[in-house]
């Protein structure tokens, strides 16, 4: 099984023969002979090959002329995910030109969020939308100066606002080229960030293993730690998002990997105690015991774009209640209720629905955390995250890193990742981790890609101190920052070692 890389300059993936890039003899020659397909020369990483891409390109949309063309708006992580090699799928796309047929060439623009009423920032856009074409348009203004590319509709207008799933618009056109994958050997390639691969090689799986891997949608580290498991042995596959865990299984099936069990499940309550299992207190801080009954079940509906990854929204603590709520959660409601069901409704198809996993039943635990994700490329806006939204971060991913800790057994490890820069969701999840279990350590990683972490720490805004590495630790961890020489996305990597939880 091959991987392939959709960094910046070099794209990823993990396969069991060479990839075969294009549909001729010829078009695999011109991509070797320009230097975009080449080996990947990390010690470890054997079958992953990189895939270069080109840009920024000169389109001629038609602008000129006094005649507006044909124009389709998609949401911000559609455009995100179209500028790394992607086709536009139709739940990302928002609004489209009247009379727009199957064929028709459209210009592709992105709707970026806008400050809202309700103190959030949204797109303002109201699911099909018929665009004007001019200046008088309301939203003209919006996209002017924000088109991405240029494609083929692969359905009608009325076509992409009635089926839920499949290719709307075929991007022959790109502000940056990168091959595309789509209906290329499926099965056999799977496109994927360098340090993503990177993290389940940390994990070191062995055949004959148990291991979780916590928020595992889309399913590409679940699927390389089977691989690299040879499928032998158990990969138990979480998530909380029904398409999600449907998206999970069709992955392991296409790549004809039986190892894999994907379950409905929050990651928040993974452990499942029994009335007999009565873990000794003193092993967990206290805020961990019935870590379940305090955290409110607050729906977070798949993206909109079938290529993004769940992001969680901030929480804001009510303190009559000690429970959290989210605004993002009730703008998401809102626009649900304006804009119809959606994909989570559309779906067909069943999962399985899991109770949680007993303590200390896992010889590893991927937690490839929920984040802010601000490492992710490209971003086009971030505008909602504040300092008090990135501390809420780093909050929900300790109680979901005290679940981790509950369900491996002594001896075993723990791999947590993120895709953000932030230091309080990396380094200080780390020292969180250090200093509240005493029985974990940091291990080395293998391979090891990434720069070291931070050291030290700062003072917030509020007089808070957030703590980071300390001398010594730095090198035991991956920070992969964009602006390395190595050009990935931003990302970071710890592993755990966990001894006797009796000590």
């Amino acid at each position: 099984m091959i991987r392939i890389s959709n960094d910046r300059k070099h794209m990823e993936d993990f396969c069991s023969k060479p990839i075969e890039i294009g549909e001729s003899a010829d078009t695999r020659r011109t991509y070797a002979q320009n230097n975009l397909v080449s080996k990947c020369m990390i010690p470890g990483l054997d079958h992953v090959i990189f895939v270069r891409g080109s840009g920024p390109h000169a389109i001629d949309y038609g602008l000129s002329g006094g005649k507006s063309p044909k124009e389709v708006i998609v949401s911000r992580k559609c455009a995100e995910a179209v500028l790394r090699g992607a086709q536009v799928y139709v739940p990302g796309v928002l609004a489209c030109s009247a009379h727009v047929e199957k064929g028709d060439v459209v210009a592709v623009s992105v709707a970026v969020e806008q400050p809202g009423a309700d103190g959030g920032w949204g797109a303002n856009i109201t699911r099909g939308t018929i665009l004007q074409g001019s200046p008088a348009d309301p939203y003209y203004f919006e996209r002017n100066g924000l088109y991405i590319g240029q494609g083929i509709t692969m359905l009608s207008r009325a076509g992409m606002f009635r089926v839920p799933v499949g290719v709307a618009v075929d991007m022959n056109c790109r502000v940056f080229d990168l091959p595309s994958f789509h209906d290329l050997l499926e099965g056999e390639i799977f496109l994927q960030n360098l340090p993503s691969i990177i993290a389940a090689r940390a994990l070191d799986p062995q055949r004959g293993e148990r291991i979780l891997d916590m928020c595992a949608a889309p399913g590409g580290k679940t699927t390389a730690i089977a691989i690299l498991m040879q499928d032998e042995g158990e990969v138990i596959a979480v998530d909380r998002s029904h398409n999600k865990v449907l998206d999970i299984k069709k992955l392991a099936a296409e790549m004809g990997l039986t190892c894999i069990t994907p379950y409905k499940l929050d990651a928040l309550k993974a452990v499942c105690r029994s009335e007999s299992d009565d873990l000794a207190a003193s092993h967990f801080p206290q805020d961990v015991v019935g870590i379940e009954e305090r955290i409110e079940k607050t729906s977070m509906a798949a993206s909109d774009d079938l290529d993004a990854e769940l992001v969680p929204q901030s929480c804001d603590v009510n303190s009559k209640n000690g429970t959290y709520s989210s605004k993002a959660v009730e703008r998401k409601i809102m626009r649900k209720m304006r804009n119809g069901p959606g994909r989570n409704h559309c779906s067909g198809g069943r999962v399985e629905k899991s109770k949680g996993f007993l303590p200390n039943s896992f010889d590893r635990v991927l937690l490839d955390a929920p984040c802010s994700a601000l490492g992710l490329r490209p971003r086009l806006f971030a505008g909602e995250e504040t300092v008090e939204s990135l501390r809420n971060h780093a909050k929900y991913q300790k109680r979901m890193f005290d679940q981790a800790v509950q369900l491996v057994r002594p001896g075993g490890v723990i791999v947590y990742s993120t895709c953000t820069i932030n230091p309080g969701e990396n380094e200080g999840l780390v020292r969180y981790a250090l200093d509240t279990y005493k029985f974990l350590s940091l291990a080395s990683q293998h391979p090891r890609v990434g720069g070291p972490g931070l050291v030290g720490g700062c003072q917030l805004s509020d007089g808070y101190t957030e703590e980071w590495l300390r001398p010594g630790e730095e090198d035991l961890v991956q920070r992969f920052d964009p602006s390395s020489p190595l050009d990935t996305i931003g990302f970071f990597i710890a592993k755990f070692n966990v001894s006797s939880k009796d000590a």
